[in-house]
C-alpha cells in the first residue's frame, strides 16, 4: 500500500531550480516547463537541482513553521523559558515543559516542521536518483554536487532523528508509506551521506577566502565537523558508534580542519555577532566592528535574505522574530519580535566574572535602558514569562534613518536600506558550525592538543578591547584542565543561544535524566506574566518519560493510516 506520510502540497515546492528564497546564488530563473523526464541531462541541470536541495534546506525555515529547529532547540534546554505573549496560545509553553496539559490541543505542533523537512529531503532524493544519467565533466565536478547534495540529506536527517528519534528513511524520491525506521539506520545514512561529502567535494570549490560570497555552501570540512557533532552525539545516547564512523575518524576529520589553516577564532567573541558589536553614537551613526557574515570562524551558515512577502516568496529566517523583543523598536540596534525564549536570570547569574561572553549574547533590558522607556513599559504587560533578559546572538535589527524634514526614526532595516515586514524579512545566518565548535569537540574526542584548543576557546572568552581595537586577555582568566565536566560547561557558555545547548545536554545520557535535571533547576524562579508574578515550575519526568523526544505529529499519524506510532510518553 502507498499513502502520504506527509502533505505532497508542500513537495510542490519542488524541485529543479525554482528557488524563491535565499541568498543571490539561490536565486535562479523559474523552470516550470522542466519534469523529471526531460531534465537531468546536464551538470548545469544539476547545479541548478543542487540551488534547489539548499533552498528546500532553507525552507524549512524560511517558510514559517511554528517551530523553526533554532527556536525550538532554544525552548527545548535549560536556557530559555517560553516567553512570547501573555495572551497566546501555551504551544512554546508545551514545548519549554515538556507538557502537552499546558495546552492539550497542540497534538500537531510540529507538523509543518515535519513536512518542510521532507520536502527537502524529496529534492536532495530527486537528485541523486539522476546521477547516473547526468553528463559529468569531470569526477571532481560530480564529487562536488553529490557531496553537497548528500550533506544536506544527512543534515535534514540529523536533525530529525535528534528530534524525533523514530522518523522514516527514504532514500529515493518517493512518497511510500514507511514505517518509522530504527534510529541506528537512520544514523548510518547519516554518516554515509556526510562521508561521502567529506572524501568527494573538493577541498578548494568553496576556498575561505570568497566566504562572503560561499559560506552558505557545504565544504569537506563542514562535513568533517558535522561528523564529529553526529559520533558525539549518537554515542552519548546509545552507545557505541554511529554506522561506520569510528572515534578515531571524527576526531581526524576535525584535526584536518585544524591542518587547513582554513579558519580562526575571531579574536573578540562580541564581534561575532552584529548586536553585539553595535551601537549608535549620539549624533545617530551607527559603529560598529563587526566581523561580518562569513567571517573566519563560520565553517557552515545558513543563509537568508530580506525579500519575504506572503505571495509565497520566501527568503527570511522566520526564527528571528521569536526571539526578538516584543512591543515595538526601542532602541538601536534590536529590533521588533515576538518575545520567546525569555532568558532565566539563573543563566545570566551563572557566567563567571569577567566572561565577556555574557554581554555578547544577552541583552540585559534594564542596564540597558530598554526596560525604563515609557514605550517598553507600555508593552510589558502583554509579554508573558519575562525576566528582563533575551537572546543577543540573535535578535532583529533595526538603525535610525533621516527623513526628508531632517527628523530621525528607528527601523527595521537591511544592509542600510529600510527592509520589509519584520515577520519575514530578516536576512540573518544561522551559524551551523564555528571553529570554536571543531576545538572544543576535538579536544572532548582525545586529542592530544586537547589542553591547547581548550586554552584557545576559552581564553578568547576573557579576551578585553584595549580600546585601540586590539584583544587582550583580561585579569580574571583562570586556566582549567580540558575534562569533559569542563569542556561541557565550556559549551554551554559558548554556545548558547546557537541551538547546540539541548543537543549537548541530551547525548549525556540514554534516557535524558541529565536534561531533565539541568531543566529542573529553573524551578521557583519568578518571572512576570501579564504584569503579574508566575513562578516556573518543570517536572524532571516530563523528559524523562518521553526519552527528551518530541511528538509525532498527529497529522502524519493519521496520513499514514497509523503506520507511523506516537513516541512514547506523548
Amino acid at each position: 500500500m502507498k499513502s502520504k506520510i506527509f502533505n505532497l502540497a508542500a513537495l510542490a515546492l519542488m524541485l529543479i531550480g525554482t528557488a524563491s528564497c535565499g541568498d543571490s546564488w539561490l536565486e535562479v530563473e523559474s523552470k516550470t516547463e522542466s519534469t523529471t523526464d526531460n531534465y537531468f541531462k546536464t551538470e548545469n541541470d544539476a547545479a541548478r537541482a543542487l540551488i534547489g536541495c539548499y533552498d528546500g534546506w532553507q525552507c524549512t525555515i524560511s517558510n514559517g513553521p511554528t517551530f523553526s529547529i533554532h527556536y525550538l532547540t532554544e525552548l527545548l534546554g535549560d536556557q530559555c523559558f517560553g516567553g512570547t505573549g501573555a495572551n497566546d496560545v501555551r504551544n512554546s509553553q508545551v514545548v519549554d515543559r515538556w507538557d502537552i496539559a499546558q495546552d492539550p490541543s497542540q497534538v500537531n505542533l510540529f507538523n509543518d516542521l515535519w513536512e518542510y523537512y521532507y520536502a527537502a529531503i524529496y529534492r536532495c532524493n530527486e537528485l541523486l536518483s539522476h546521477e547516473d544519467q547526468i553528463a559529468w565533466s569531470s569526477d571532481a565536478v560530480k564529487g562536488q554536487y553529490m557531496g553537497e547534495a548528500r550533506a544536506i540529506r544527512g543534515i535534514l536527517y540529523f536533525d530529525l532523528v535528534r528530534l524525533f528519534e523514530n522518523v522514516p528513511l527514504l532514500t529515493a524520491p518517493s512518497s511510500e508509506n514507511l514505517p518509522q525506521a530504527d534510529p541506528k539506520d537512520v544514523y548510518a545514512q547519516i554518516v554515509s551521506d556526510l562521508k561521502y561529502a567529506a572524501e568527494n567535494i573538493p577541498a578548494d570549490a568553496y576556498p575561505k577566502s570568497s566566504a562572503a560570497d560561499n559560506d552558505g555552501r557545504i565544504t569537506p570540512y563542514a562535513a568533517k565537523a558535522l561528523l564529529a557533532r553526529v559520533y558525539l552525539f549518537f554515542s552519548g545516547v546509545y552507545g557505541g558508534e554511529p554506522g561506520d564512523l569510528t572515534k578515531a575518524e571524527a576526531l581526524q576529520g576535525l584535526e584536518d580542519i585544524v591542518a587547513s589553516k582554513e579558519y580562526s577564532l575571531v579574536p573578540l567573541y562580541k564581534n561575532l555577532w552584529y548586536c553585539a558589536s553595535t551601537t549608535t553614537d549620539d549624533a545617530y551613526n551607527e559603529v560598529s566592528t563587526y566581523a561580518g557574515d562569513g567571517n573566519s570562524e563560520v565553517i557552515l551558515a545558513q543563509k537568508f535574505n530580506y525579500t519575504s512577502d506572503y505571495n509565497g516568496n520566501a527568503g527570511g529566517n522566520n526564527g528571528i522574530q521569536m526571539f526578538s523583543i516584543r512591543g515595538g523598536t526601542f532602541k538601536a540596534p534590536y529590533g521588533q519580535g515576538w518575545g520567546g525564549a525569555t532568558v532565566p536570570k539563573a543563566v545570566v547569574a551563572s557566567y563567571p566574572m569577567g566572561d565577556q561572553r555574557r554581554t555578547a549574547s544577552i541583552i540585559d533590558l534594564k542596564s540597558e535602558g530598554i526596560e525604563d522607556m515609557d514605550e517598553y513599559q507600555k508593552a510589558l504587560p502583554d509579554q508573558r514569562e519575562y525576566t528582563g533578559y533575551t537572546n543577543k546572538k540573535y535578535t532583529a535589527r533595526s538603525k535610525y534613518f533621516q527623513a526628508a524634514d531632517g527628523s530621525w526614526s528607528l527601523t527595521h532595516y537591511y544592509n542600510d536600506v529600510m527592509a520589509g515586514d519584520f515577520q519575514i524579512s530578516q536576512p540573518i545566518d544561522f551559524v551551523i558550525m564555528r571553529y570554536a565548535d571543531v576545538l572544543l569537540m576535538a579536544a572532548e574526542l582525545g586529542s592530544s592538543n586537547a589542553q591547547n584548543y581548550f586554552n584557545e576557546v576559552r581564553q578568547r572568552a576573557y579576551m578585553e578591547d584595549d580600546g585601540q581595537g586590539n584583544a587582550v586577555l583580561g585579569g580574571y582568566y583562570q586556566a582549567k584542565s580540558p575534562s569533559k565536566e569542563n569542556i561541557l560547561e565550556e559549551r554551554r557558555l559558548e554556545f548558547a543561544f546557537e541551538g547546540q545547548r539541548w543537543f549537548d545536554l541530551r547525548r549525556q545520557d540514554a534516557n535524558g535524566a541529565i536534561a531533565a535535571s539541568a531543566i529542573a533547576a529553573a524551578n521557583g524562579e519568578v518571572v512576570q506574566s501579564g504584569g503579574s508574578d508566575e513562578t516556573m515550575s518543570y517536572v524532571p519526568s516530563n523528559v524523562t518519560s518521553k526519552r527528551g523526544f518530541l511528538q509525532i505529529p498527529n497529522t502524519q499519524i493519521q496520513l499514514s493510516n497509523g503506520v507511523l506510532k506516537q513516541n512514547a510518553g506523548w
